[in-house]
């Protein structure tokens, strides 16, 4: 299916607008990706370029920048979060469940969602049996968390022409690959509607540090510019927020500072909640009831 099937055009000046309940004015969906990059294969993206701009496989500074990540970011920014009370959604690779056995157990017993993220990094496209990889990646999660998962985020937002099909076959209930609103909206396909919650390419790490190339604090700048935004238009209609950080960017001691503060300042604007991918999309399901 064409992605422009999947969706009627909706203007947001002509929908009534979403009311949250108790208060709340804006939702922030935190979502911390976490990955496994094959060292026999490129790497998924470079923050060195290598000697002659050849690819070489093993590619030890750019795979070895990811697993500083694993070993260390991924713990700064655990403690970021622990200390404000925000569970974020756990975004993995299915194989992290073997490969980094204990992120992925810190994340679940801290109670954090696992949110599917293909079995290995890298583009959807590229997939010799895409429904077999869904189904390993959800059967993987759900046998380590011993809870099956809900939602789904494509390696770098990827999807074929078949993949909202595929996912919600496999029993899955909502995306995060399609960037085109500010509220969650219904996904056709042949199964069924998914949900999509509302995600950001440009409130992401790997866009604003590793292809745009910004300065430390552009992290925060921008994510506090558009939730000041976004916090203004709650006064009139429920409005939600999405960004994306990695272990190996945002948990640098050099970017660390500026998350802390980031998450700080959204916590403590009165009418704030951060939720889960699975929360929302239940809470936005049973508007349509």
């Amino acid at each position: 299916m064409d992605p422009r099937d999947r969706i009627e055009y909706s203007a947001i000046v002509d929908r009534p607008p979403l009311k949250l309940p108790d208060g709340v004015r804006i939702v922030v969906w935190p979502v911390f990706n976490i990955e496994n990059w094959d060292t026999a294969k490129p790497m998924p993206r470079a923050v060195l370029t290598p000697p002659g701009e050849t690819l070489f496989v093993p590619d030890i500074p750019n795979w070895s920048w990811q697993e500083y990540g694993m070993r260390i970011g991924f713990w700064r920014i655990k403690d970021a979060f622990d200390r404000l009370g925000i569970k974020p959604t756990f975004s993995l690779n299915a194989s992290v469940c073997d490969v980094y056995p204990r992120v992925a157990q810190a994340a679940l017993d801290a109670g954090w969602e696992f949110l599917p993220h293909t079995y290995h990094q890298g583009p959807m496209h590229l997939l010799e049996d895409e429904r077999q990889t869904i189904q390993d990646t959800v059967e993987r999660i759900e046998s380590f968390t011993g809870t099956r998962p809900r939602g789904w985020i494509g390696p770098g937002l990827t999807q074929t022409y078949e993949t909202s099909d595929l996912l919600r076959e496999a029993g899955l209930d909502y995306v995060a690959d399609f960037v085109w609103d500010d509220e969650p909206t219904l996904v056709k396909t042949r199964a069924g509607d998914l949900v999509n919650v509302p995600y950001s390419v440009e409130l992401n790490d790997i866009a604003m540090m590793i292809l745009q190339h910004h300065e430390s604090a552009e992290l925060y700048r921008r994510t506090m510019d558009q939730f000041d935004r976004l916090y203004e238009e709650s006064a009139e209609r429920a409005k939600f927020m999405g960004f994306g950080i990695h272990p190996y960017i945002s948990g640098v001691p050099h970017r660390i500072g500026h998350l802390e503060a980031m998450l700080a300042q959204m916590a403590s604007r009165p009418g704030v909640v951060f939720w889960s991918g699975a929360e929302i999309t239940d809470w936005y399901r049973s508007t349509l009831a």
